[in-house]
């Protein structure tokens, strides 16, 4: 392995240049983005526009029908999700907050794709283990708390079919994961689970550095 990195530093104008040389964010997906970047700090859970272009491919060449995602914030993730699935597909939306989702529904609504979406407010792992106990996705999204991104994972598998896929949010933590000084819950979370799948032979793991790194594992 080479010790140096092919990957470069991403500065924000090396951003803007790729986010324009991609399948830039429209009209919706940029009102949508700006009105998350009003409520302030937290609006950094709002996936990167890069991000949200590659899981709407992702799911197109996949030919996802069926997909879920567990942290839905104000919406932005799910729409690309939504927006990928096939013309009569399902995404089931998983989280907690009413206030959030709230600005996600007008947008799916604008978007055309509410009609795919079935939001479902409870905690996650309570709507995982109300669902049938058999592989019915193609493709699943965890952006969640850090400290529950085993026990998602672990709900989710058997619920995804052969060669279906689970993508997963912030695997780099910001490059914490390798601050050996750093050591709060969620980082150590993560840490435990980037392990975990590594070594798990149910999966096939990549470990990409798209924003705050995103982990794709494929379902032997």
């Amino acid at each position: 392995m080479s010790e140096a990195p092919k990957s470069i530093q991403m500065t924000a104008a090396l951003h803007a240049y790729l986010v324009s040389h991609g399948t830039p964010p429209d009209e919706i997906q940029s009102a949508l983005i700006e009105e998350t970047q009003v409520l302030g700090n937290v609006s950094i859970m709002q996936i990167a526009p890069e991000q949200g272009a590659f899981m709407t491919f992702f799911a197109r060449i996949l030919g996802a029908r069926r997909a879920i995602e567990i942290g839905t914030f104000t919406g932005y993730s799910a729409l690309c999700l939504a927006r990928g699935l096939a013309d009569d597909g399902e995404l089931i939306c998983c989280d907690v907050s009413e206030e959030w989702t709230n600005v996600g529904r007008r947008y799916w609504e604008k978007a055309g794709v509410s009609h795919k979406i079935d939001l479902r407010i409870a905690p996650a792992i309570e709507t995982l283990a109300q669902l049938p106990r058999e592989p019915i996705f193609d493709l699943a999204f965890i952006d969640a708390d850090k400290s529950g991104y085993i026990a998602y994972f672990e709900a989710l598998l058997p619920l995804i079919r052969k060669g279906g896929v689970i993508l997963v949010d912030n695997v780099l933590w910001m490059g914490a994961v390798v601050n050996p000084a750093v050591d709060d819950e969620d980082t150590v979370a993560i840490r435990e689970f980037n392990d975990l799948v590594a070594a798990d032979s149910r999966v096939e793991c990549v470990m990409l550095p798209i924003a705050d790194g995103l982990t794709l594992l494929r379902k032997r």
